[in-house]
């Protein structure tokens, strides 16, 4: 199924549509230039990262997903029209990869990832800044906790929205495009999830 919207959303079009160094580019991976292959990835693999861990909570997984990603957008490539951004059909294809491990997951029972605020205690690194005060840096790293715990906690399609806008700074255009939804869905979800949010802060707060 996310391979059909993956080919549905880049149906018609032409080559022309992309513009300069972007279109070259593109062109050249769909021929097999190994060169523009590895600029590509370079170019794209942190964002890649970045959004597969916020969406997944785990660094081992989100490395492995950022392989499988790529590996994805070779094969697609081809179908690729420049009715987006290749930044934003990427987007598109990691939030795809990452919701159908997670339903891998709920298929198996796996109870075993590691939740955002577990990643935080675990790979967190003391303040640097030694004229921060001790208590200062407690609260930050509480108030830290609590939101990635709050995000981790989101139902899949809430989680990747709110990731996409608050984190990544998306357009709600790009959001809809990147999840194959209409506008209205990304506003209602993104309303949902704010809601969610501050509500597990202000009940922390109390």
């Amino acid at each position: 199924m996310a391979e059909e919207l993956l080919v549905k959303s880049t149906q018609a079009g032409a080559w022309d549509e992309l513009e300069g160094r972007e279109s070259t580019l593109v062109a050249r991976c769909a021929q097999g230039d190994q060169a523009a292959c590895a600029e590509l990835v370079a170019e794209h693999q942190r964002m890649v990262y970045q959004l597969a861990f916020h969406l997944l909570g785990n660094r081992d997984e989100a490395l492995d997903l950022s392989q499988d990603v790529f590996l994805r957008v070779f094969r697609t490539l081809p179908h690729f029209r420049g009715h987006s951004q290749l930044r934003t059909w990427i987007y598109r294809i990691v939030v795809n990869q990452a919701r159908n491990r997670q339903r891998w997951w709920r298929r198996r029972h796996r109870a075993s990832q590691v939740s955002l605020d577990q990643h935080l205690e675990t790979h967190a690194e003391p303040s640097g800044n030694p004229q921060v005060a001790p208590d200062n840096v407690l609260a930050q790293k509480r108030l830290a906790s609590q939101l990635r715990r709050a995000l981790d906690a989101l139902p899949f399609d809430q989680r990747s929205v709110i990731v996409l806008r608050e984190i990544d700074g998306l357009s709600y255009d790009e959001i809809a495009f990147s999840l194959g939804v209409t506008l209205g869905t990304v506003k209602s979800r993104l309303t949902r999830a704010r809601r969610a949010l501050r509500d597990v802060l202000q009940e922390a707060a109390s």
